[in-house]
């Protein structure tokens, strides 16, 4: 089995007995969100379908998983999402069967997906030996017992920060391991092969992203993360080029990072 990100792509193949694209945290619509907010830009749904059709034209899927946050907005569904929605999904399973994971942004989304297009449950489902979830809920336990398990919903990203203070962002993968102890206190007695765990960076460069290298647990969304059952300190973090960061530890070592004041409570977070 192979998992490869597509360079300098927020897309990943999985090569097993079939090829499988690997999309996550497209948020289509969130244009209409910023508008709402005072931010006047243009649908991107044009570039975002261009983009798209280059990995189907490059890697010719034989599936695409769509990992959840395929729309953006909630709890309702803007005019532009009911608008796009069902054209974009129509037009990727016209190039290969698709499967969506929900995620928390995806309400009604079984009523904008078309008919050739499967909803799965929103705990995930394993596909041709590899695990796919989303990351707002617990997987589903027949996820432990495959070798691979593909998340999203953080948008994994690195701070770089200068002496003087100026610091931007850059979108990563993560590839880390639950941790085991904090698994079986929820699941109980299960099948544990000690997965290997790639959280996908968002496709959606609009969408934002959450620094690891600044971030402990209880700063990451999901439960995996509140409940301490994702490895963090030894999660290792690759820019989308392929460069090798090191460990999120290691990197919060080299002065690059920025101490932040930490949440005492987790809910003043922003949820995405």
């Amino acid at each position: 089995m192979i998992l490869n990100p597509l360079l300098n792509e927020p897309a990943l193949v999985v090569e097993n007995s079939a090829r499988t694209l690997v999309l996550a945290d497209i948020h289509l619509g969130i244009e209409w969100d910023l508008y709402s907010s005072g931010i006047s830009i243009p649908s991107q749904i044009e570039k975002r379908k261009k983009r798209i059709r280059g990995y189907i034209e490059k890697i010719k899927p034989e599936r695409i998983v769509l990992l959840g946050d395929i729309k953006h907005n909630v709890p309702r569904t803007s005019w532009q999402e009911k608008r796009e929605v069902p054209d974009f999904l129509k037009e990727l399973a016209a190039a290969a069967p698709v499967d969506i994971v929900p995620g928390n942004h995806d309400g009604d989304i079984e009523y904008l997906a078309p008919g050739n297009v499967a909803v799965r449950d929103m705990r995930g489902f394993v596909f041709d030996g590899v695990g796919y979830f989303h990351g707002h809920t617990w997987p589903n336990a027949e996820l432990l017992s495959v070798s691979y398990v593909v998340m999203s919903h953080n948008h994994p990203a690195i701070r770089f920060t200068d002496p003087l203070g100026h610091s931007f962002s850059e979108p990563v993968w993560i590839r880390t391991r639950f941790i085991e102890k904090a698994i079986r206190e929820h699941y109980g007695n299960i099948e544990w092969v000690d997965p290997e765990v790639i959280i996908m960076p968002a496709f959606n460069e609009l969408s934002g992203g959450i620094p690891f290298n600044e971030s402990v647990h209880e700063e990451l969304l999901g439960p995996v993360f509140a409940n301490h059952a994702v490895e963090l300190e030894k999660a290792r973090a690759f820019l989308l080029d392929g460069t090798d960061l090191g460990t999120i530890g290691g990197i919060k070592k080299l002065g690059i990072t920025r101490v932040r004041k930490r949440y005492k409570n987790r809910n003043k977070l922003l949820k995405g």
